[in-house]
């Protein structure tokens, strides 16, 4: 969850905070947390996929339609102007390895004062830690356009030909210095780990703007109370993220009174012109609503209710428009459950089933239980990750996914295929943490279905892993807690010598449970640690739980 906090004075030019309307904030799905200790702002907690709501003007423009405010309802319309001279930035093929994408616009004629800083500065900061991932998915700089000369570039170059004063700093460096010398280079310094060249934004005067997803420059990088017009860059990985976080941004600036212009991008296959503010477009099926939600809703109700959330309905093509700055809307429940936000949980009859059933719990989920109880007892961490992957995670192990999730809105599209896999993952982000980790996961997993059992075509599978990261790792370690396991569940198995991916030739064994092999374990091979960096020898296990 993302604390958000407003100026209650800002907030009431729209709506009178009274105990109503807070009940009314925290049925809307951001949870009233209370007031400051002087009472001049107000704090919502507001869940990482609504970003469009971490700013003022776009949380207002939301509640508005929410509360069914005249004129509020419905998907709002902002005017985006043509390009103007120079509204241009070339992207030079250098930046394809280390941050090839940016999503770029104008504002003209704002009026900033303090406060219209701090929520740029906020929203900028919200945004880099929820969807930018602390700024490894995306990274925002904003620029006064006075101080720039257009057209712009986005290119790569060396460290040591890169060279300017980056903010809040008082001399001119060179771009291996800002990581090792400046506070905020130091922090972020691993998001460039391993680039010989890093990217910048660099005007017609060859004045640098920035170093993403770094800093920007004290000279070019900094708005004031006297700045009117501005340049906004989003650079990252995934265009189309990219995009939608650039459309959160200059909505809430046209909200604070500027006007938008496109800027064109030129790519090295073509041009593309940002910000484009089309509304995405998706069917809804009114059927699959009423049997989500347990309601007999009629389509025009639908209609009232999609106006509420802040889309528009096509009665004629069945058909939702969806805000050109929602992230969150990956299939029809998610347009569903905003229905349900805009019926109001409140009006919900709850309703016990018309049957006689006894509940027990589920023999496998019984099983689960004893084992992480097992591992628990012997000191292990249990850890929970995710069924998708990006290419990331799985590029520097050997297994990788096979089964890709289509029209995947986001660069997390492989169904997981392993999770040891995902356990080095977990043990690489925590290289510098403490050792021993001991860590194991109890999860599912995703493979074809070569049988032809399945109606999807995949397997599903529990599995669980365990992973040892201390200086006296070995195949015998493992060995142990597998037999100590197997007394403790009574089950009978034997282990033969085996090859299998993640593990060292020789040093990989099989675990057979009625005669059938049900999973492996032994040291992970030095060439996987070595991609993840860790420093310690690992074993590793993972098998069937279904197996067992």
């Amino acid at each position: 969850m993302a604390g958000i906090k407003f100026s209650k004075k800002e907030f009431e030019k729209h709506f009178k905070l009274t105990e109503e309307l807070k009940e009314k904030i925290s049925l809307f799905g951001t949870h009233f947390e209370g007031m400051n200790e002087d009472g001049s702002e107000m704090e919502l907690e507001i869940t990482p996929n609504r970003p469009d709501l971490y700013s003022l003007q776009g949380f207002i423009r939301a509640f508005s339609a929410f509360m069914s405010k005249k004129d509020e309802v419905g998907l709002k319309e902002y005017k985006v102007n043509k390009p103007e001279k120079n509204f241009e930035v070339k992207i030079d093929k250098s930046v394809s390895s280390v941050r090839p994408f940016t999503a770029c616009a104008i504002i003209k004629n704002l009026k900033f004062d303090d406060e219209k800083i701090k929520e740029i500065i906020d929203i900028q900061e919200k945004i880099h830690n929820t969807l930018g991932r602390n700024r490894k998915k995306i990274a925002i700089g904003i620029y006064p356009l006075e101080k720039i000369k257009l057209p712009i570039r986005f290119e790569a170059k060396t460290p040591k030909d890169i060279k300017f004063q980056p903010l809040e700093m008082d001399r001119e460096i060179n771009g291996l210095q800002i990581l090792q010398q400046h506070a905020t280079g130091r922090e972020y310094a691993h998001l460039l780990e391993g680039n010989d060249k890093f990217p910048i934004f660099i005007d017609a005067n060859n004045e640098i703007l920035s170093m993403p997803p770094i800093i920007n420059s004290h000279k070019t990088g900094k708005i004031t109370e006297t700045t009117k017009d501005i340049f906004i860059e989003c650079s990252g990985f995934d265009f189309e993220i990219l995009k939608k976080t650039l459309n959160i941004l200059v909505t809430m600036l046209a909200e604070m009174g500027g006007d938008i212009y496109q800027m064109n991008l030129v790519y090295s296959d073509g041009k593309k012109q940002t910000p484009d503010l089309t509304p995405e477009k998706m069917k809804l099926n009114i059927d699959n609503a009423n049997k989500l939600l347990g309601l007999s809703l009629k389509e025009s109700e639908v209609k009232t209710l999609l106006e509420r959330a802040g889309y528009n309905y096509d009665s004629k093509k069945s058909q939702v428009e969806i805000p050109a700055w929602r992230t969150d809307i990956m299939h029809e429940v998610d347009i569903i459950e905003d229905i349900a936000i805009a019926y109001g949980y409140d009006n919900f009859i709850p309703e016990i089933p018309q049957i006689s059933t006894v509940g027990q719990i589920d023999s496998k989920e019984e099983l689960k239980k004893k084992i992480a109880d097992l591992l628990a007892g012997l000191n292990l961490l249990e850890t929970s990750s995710y069924h998708l992957l990006s290419q990331d995670d799985f590029k520097k192990v050997a297994v990788k996914p096979i089964i890709e999730v289509e029209d995947s809105k986001s660069e997390y599209k492989y169904l997981r295929a392993s999770l040891l896999g995902n356990a080095l993952n977990i043990l690489s982000k925590n290289i510098d943490s403490e050792y021993p980790q001991k860590i194991f996961e109890l999860g599912r997993v995703f493979t074809l279905d070569q049988e032809g059992k399945e109606e999807t075509g995949i397997k599903e599978e529990e599995r669980l892993s365990i992973v040892l990261a201390q200086s006296d790792s070995n195949f015998t370690l493992m060995k142990q807690i597998i037999e100590y396991l197997m007394r403790m569940l009574d089950i009978n198995f034997k282990i033969e010598s085996a090859q299998a991916p993640f593990f060292i030739d020789g040093r990989c064994a099989s675990i057979i449970v009625d005669n059938k092999i049900i999973g492996y374990f032994g040291e992970i091979s030095p060439q996987i640690l070595s991609n993840l960096r860790i420093k310690m020898p690992v074993v590793g296990l993972e098998l069937s739980v279904d197996g067992l």
